[in-house]
């Protein structure tokens, strides 16, 4: 315990020295959610679909830059510490004690980044049930954060792997996301990381309701994205010869 309480605080202070970290947690959410709710309310009505109100774009950009920040939050724990946690490893530290401690840092963040972009949704929507919104987002953000873990622990480089993440955030809350310019998106799009979150929190901001079995896709998702975390990271990290059996 003590070793993990050191390796939480450590992870927490490296986040903190880096001022993009603290610029991306407490900055971006009030451009995106602004910038994505006047872009969708400013596209033109088509005959197919409804142009989409200004609230439900704020909602949306809300969404996509809780996922973007936390996917991106994910892919740099996994990949801007991998050497110092072989050497750990190789002092004496328990390859899932570290692992645990990077996810936990995460897990954190993520909460801090939820609730950055609740309070800008607050000022900006009349929110029928805050805590459930708050909740939601923190959930939608953890789907993306180990979603970037996920691709820092297959995809080691931090250029790279930050387009992919980019690119699946944008692609991701942008056909979950009721775009007008996606009017007939296949039905796949429901098993997406954000299509179940964004019904969450679409329901919560605008009836003070929520679907359960949305929320326990939700659920069985994060659980799923966990494991392949641990799995992938442990064993790349073992072949590598850092991490012991």
């Amino acid at each position: 315990m003590h070793r993990f309480v050191v390796g939480v605080r450590a992870n927490i202070r490296t986040f903190l020295r880096t001022p993009l970290n603290v610029i991306l947690a407490l900055v971006l959410p009030l451009v995106v959610i602004e910038g994505w709710g006047q872009a969708m309310a400013g596209l033109p009505s088509m005959p197919t679909v409804e142009a989409i109100p200004l609230d439900l774009g704020r909602l949306l950009g809300a969404i996509f830059g809780v996922a973007i920040i936390a996917g991106l939050m994910g892919l740099v724990q996994m990949i801007s510490v991998r050497e110092a946690d072989r050497r750990l490893v190789q002092a004496g530290y328990s390859p899932r004690t570290l692992l645990a401690t990077r996810l936990a840092t995460l897990a954190g963040v993520t909460v801090v980044v939820a609730a950055v972009n609740f309070g800008v949704l607050w000022l900006t929507l009349d929110i029928k049930d805050p805590l459930l919104v708050f909740s939601f987002l923190a959930l939608a953000g953890f789907v993306y954060a180990f979603v970037g873990a996920l691709v820092g622990a297959v995809l080691p480089r931090l250029f790279e792997g930050s387009l992919v993440v980019v690119f699946l955030a944008m692609m991701d809350a942008f056909l979950s996301g009721d775009s007008p310019l996606a009017a007939d998106v296949p039905e796949f799009v429901q098993y997406f990381p954000l299509y179940h979150p964004k019904e969450l929190l679409q329901s919560a901001t605008f009836d003070g309701t929520f679907a359960s079995g949305d929320l326990v896709f939700v659920g069985g998702y994060v659980l799923a994205l966990l494991i392949l975390v641990t799995a992938v990271f442990s064993t790349t990290m073992r072949t590598a010869g850092g991490w012991s059996a």
